[in-house]
């Protein structure tokens, strides 16, 4: 019987990150700071971000407004 699949979380650099949401690096590391975003630290350098969380991060706008046409 195979084992099942579980969905591992995709790691990248925090520059990927900034790039999937076409924001600044510093936008990234202030969301880490603020644990929006969640990140891990491998080594005293090494900063690796949980892309898939990162793409649910954030919150649906909600249009209130008038008529659109």
């Amino acid at each position: 019987m195979p084992f099942p699949t579980l969905d591992a979380p995709e790691w990248g650099t925090v520059a990927a990150a900034a790039a999937e949401l076409d924001v600044s690096v510093k936008t990234i590391r202030r969301r880490i700071s603020d644990g929006t975003v969640e990140a891990r630290r491998f080594g005293p350098r090494l900063i690796r971000v949980n892309l898939t969380t990162l793409r649910a991060s954030g919150r649906p706008l909600q249009f209130i407004g008038g008529d659109a046409s």
